[in-house]
């Protein structure tokens, strides 16, 4: 047995520990046996470096669609093209409010303990303003991840990458042709960007990036053509809020508004640090996705309540088998 799953599996005995490891058995079987894997992840995963591993998965087949926060796309990119220039911040929890606005002063923008320099936003803003405003004025329309797929096929994007292009998981989910459902864009520093352009006439309209109600649709067709096959589809969420929320619901949409008769998600395990809460949807457990038309009784749930930076890549590394 490999490192990574042996340590686990004669270790991970109780609590979080076993709970990490049964959610990743889980998973290893369901993609073994032919089953697909959506992947919603909120929180700074990208800035975390999480695309070490996550990439991986994707090259491998683990994950085949993703629903992440808009930031989560772009600090893909921003690390892929200038690593190099974050201001690592190991001491974080001691900066004072005086440090910050040095920070902000010197161009820096914090995530907790990496500050990203506001050169590499304007880079990649920059390029894709060209592709936003071209779309514009042609009158079409696309979603966020096909503008930054078109970008990355850019021929001079690869001169700007900082780290191995290996690391990037957006540019995996490019090379695997995934769908990366990014629920509020506008939520994010290059939705800002955008919103600012069309307010300054420089784009001509927002319809140039379609809307969440139309990439719901899109999920929802992805997920019908799954189950037309007879294909389980799982999921699996890092952190809370909208990323998750959005495409759990596809099936309760497809089920109770448009009464198609779609399986439940055949998998569901959440990591996160978030507790159950007068109405936190980040700290629900499972099962209370289940009244919602979510899950259904049989099906296997897991909530890991730990550091996701942590558990991720061990439960990533045992599905790959490392």
């Amino acid at each position: 047995m490999p490192s990574v799953s042996r340590f686990m599996e004669q270790n991970f005995k109780h609590f979080n520990a076993r709970e990490t490891l049964d959610a990743a058995r889980a998973y290893r079987r369901l993609v073994d046996e032919g089953g697909k894997m959506l992947l919603a992840m909120a929180g700074a995963m990208s800035t975390g470096e999480l695309g070490i591993s996550l990439a991986e998965m994707v090259r491998q087949g683990k994950v085949h669609a993703v629903s992440c926060t808009a930031a989560n796309l772009e600090e893909d990119l921003f690390n892929l093209f200038s690593r190099n220039s974050y201001k690592p911040l190991p001491h974080y929890r001691d900066l004072t409010p005086e440090r910050e606005v040095a920070l902000r002063e010197s161009g820096f923008n914090r995530v907790t303990d990496s500050a990203i320099p506001t050169t590499v936003m304007r880079e990649v803003e920059n390029l894709l303003y060209e592709m936003w405003a071209d779309a514009a004025e042609r009158g079409e329309s696309r979603f966020p991840w096909q503008y930054v797929y078109d970008f990355l096929d850019l021929p001079q994007v690869t001169r700007y990458f900082d780290v191995p292009p290996e690391h990037s998981w957006v540019l995996a989910a490019k090379e695997a042709g995934l769908p990366i459902y990014t629920p509020g864009w506008g939520d994010s520093s290059l939705g800002n960007v955008f919103t600012a352009r069309v307010m300054q006439g420089r784009i001509q309209g927002h319809a140039a990036v379609k809307p969440d109600t139309e990439m719901m649709q899109h999920l929802a067709h992805w997920y019908e053509r799954q189950a037309e096959s007879g294909t389980p589809v799982g999921f699996f969420q890092i952190g809370g809020g909208i990323a998750g929320d959005f495409a759990v619901c596809v099936v309760p949409m497809l089920i109770q508004d448009l009464h198609r008769q779609v399986p439940y998600w055949a998998y569901f395990a959440q990591i996160g640090d978030s507790t159950t809460s007068y109405g936190s949807y980040s700290g629900a457990v499972p099962n209370e996705k289940i009244t919602w038309g979510k899950l259904d009784v049989h099906t296997p749930r897991f909530m890991i309540n730990s550091d996701a930076s942590i558990v991720a890549p061990l439960i990533f590394g045992y599905v790959l088998g490392w």
